[in-house]
């Protein structure tokens, strides 16, 4: 698997090139993970409900292609797009999405954040319930794109706009809430090991 640290792209951009990847690969092509920040965006499922966006700012909306309903990503909250063909693998779409959880519950273990799943709520919870890192997933020609967003020492704000992910109330943390003091290059390395052994 091909690991690229894009830094801080656009959303829009990036999106279309994942697109892209896979609609263009080739079945001898490697898989690749992909880990970048994206400017302030809000984005919505492709059957997510606009009642989900409580409150009209200037942060723009696009309406992409992935499941779930509407998130938020900001500077300071780390992305992670695997670009897997499942077709090569005994990956699964659903265990995809366990594999993603899995990828950030090790990281938030190796900066001492325990954490927990919900069977009909994907992403990763703290134990008291804040949602800090959330899954999205979009497949084409059984190639998987968009992924998995970790929040590490961003402004939370913005999240009380929405309904996170389509959920009342949801409370929303990010590394550096539960622990005071991070550096989120520390966090990217420690998501790219794990990738490499978990993916």
């Amino acid at each position: 698997m091909i690991v690229r640290n894009l830094g801080k792209t656009d959303y829009l951009e990036t999106w279309q090139a994942m697109q892209q990847f896979a609609q263009n690969r080739k079945p001898q092509d490697a898989d690749e993970i992909w880990f970048t920040e994206h400017p302030p965006v809000y984005t919505q499922g492709q059957a997510g409900a606009d009642k989900h966006l409580l409150t009209a700012t200037d942060i723009p909306v696009i309406r992409t292609d992935r499941g779930g309903q509407i998130t938020y990503h900001g500077p300071g909250q780390l992305l992670v797009y695997p670009l897997i063909d499942i077709r090569k693998t005994k990956i699964t779409p659903r265990s995809l999405v366990s594999t993603l959880e899995n990828l950030a519950m090790a990281t938030l273990r190796d900066f001492g954040i325990q954490t927990i799943t919900k069977p009909k709520a994907p992403g990763v919870y703290t134990l008291k319930g804040a949602k800090i890192a959330f899954i999205g997933l979009r497949f084409k020609n059984m190639c998987s794109y968009h992924g998995l967003s970790l929040n590490v020492d961003m402004n939370l704000a913005p999240f009380a706009n929405i309904n996170p992910c389509g959920y009342e109330k949801l409370e929303i943390t990010d590394i550096a809430t539960e622990i005071n003091d991070v550096n989120i290059t520390n966090v990217k390395q420690s998501l790219i090991n794990n990738a490499k052994t978990l993916l």
